[in-house]
């Protein structure tokens, strides 16, 4: 979920923060890539006569394919990605995963309860769920393409935040919004504006000048975002994005706001709130760049040709075509 409304919150008090760019400004960079945000969207997407794409042996390698072209893309342009993964998640999150986790089992009842194709589909993606062997698959192929991934303890953009705080890349490319709580000063996304029909153009997000427009430190914005809504901690009743924003605007904590009695505030939001803010500093300043357990390779060719045109049936010249781009 990141954190609730705030895309519509900074596109309202700081839209200067936003820029559409084309995705090769990016040359010369280096970016922390949120990796589920791809492979979601390569199961997605990333099909044929609306199943999976799959191999000689029916497995599913739709993610596969998905990320092969999207890396292909990236070095294509001069832009060096590093994959982040997801460990665990910190506890506090069970409950929101375990919401996530009913709702996929009431799209897949719904789903196997209708004949109508369309519909059938269009609820199969919501049941989507990443599994282990699609992370193996993955590490494999960037192994083979000399693409670096890491595989922290962690979630994948609270680790990515803090490398882009530190300087150890220039922005992480996600759509989780809580990225920027993490701390981190650049994050990519899809382009968020719709008259924008271009694929190339992304938007970039700055959370220096978001901070300057929201008259907030980055202690005050965190407190805002917990308000708003975020995966770790409730919300009170009757606050939504716009009072958050008014109340730290004002009060410039949550334990002042708690004092004004302006709201009333649920136990369960006073029992979670600042155990919300430390996970959100869970990697400030405990990731040693000197020792980072990041995984390198040198690109292997001759084997990901084998692999791709051998175990995920794609054309030989395709492969081909897209190795000549990054050559």
């Amino acid at each position: 979920m990141g954190i609730k409304s705030l895309t519509y919150l900074i596109r309202e008090k700081s839209p200067g923060s936003i820029q559409s760019v084309n995705l090769y400004t990016l040359k010369d960079k280096r970016v922390a890539i949120d990796t589920s945000i791809f492979l979601y969207k390569s199961l997605i997407n990333c099909r044929y006569n609306g199943d999976y794409i799959r191999n000689k042996e029916g497995k599913i390698i739709s993610h596969i394919h998905g990320l092969y072209y999207k890396t292909i893309q990236y070095l294509s342009l001069g832009i060096t990605p590093i994959y982040i993964f997801d460990g665990k998640p910190p506890h506090e999150k069970n409950e929101c995963i375990s919401e996530r986790n009913k709702k996929a089992q009431e799209y897949k009842e719904k789903m196997n309860q209708t004949n109508d194709k369309q519909e059938k589909l269009k609820l199969e993606k919501s049941t989507i769920r990443i599994k282990r062997e699609y992370i193996d698959d993955l590490k494999q192929l960037f192994t083979l393409m000399g693409v670096s991934y890491l595989h922290p303890d962690g979630e994948a953009e609270a680790y990515a935040g803090e490398l882009c705080r530190l300087g150890y890349v220039d922005a992480v490319v996600t759509e989780d919004m809580d990225t920027f709580v993490y701390g981190c000063p650049i994050v990519i996304r899809n382009c968020i504006d719709k008259s924008i029909k271009r694929k190339d153009i992304i938007s970039k997000f700055d959370l220096s000048k978001i901070l300057i427009d929201f008259q907030m430190n980055l202690d005050e914005f965190t407190d805002m975002c917990i308000l708003c809504g975020c995966d770790y901690c409730p919300t009170i009743p009757r606050v939504g994005q716009v009072r958050a924003f008014q109340y730290i605007q004002k009060y410039k904590s949550i334990e002042a706001l708690i004092a004004s009695e302006k709201c009333q505030v649920p136990q369960e939001f006073l029992d979670k709130y600042e155990n919300a803010r430390k996970l959100f500093h869970i990697y400030r300043d405990k990731i040693n760049l000197d020792s980072l357990p990041i995984h390198t390779s040198e690109l292997n060719k001759n084997e990901l040709q084998k692999h791709l045109t051998e175990y995920c049936n794609m054309s030989t010249k395709r492969v081909q075509t897209s190795l000549n781009k990054i050559n």
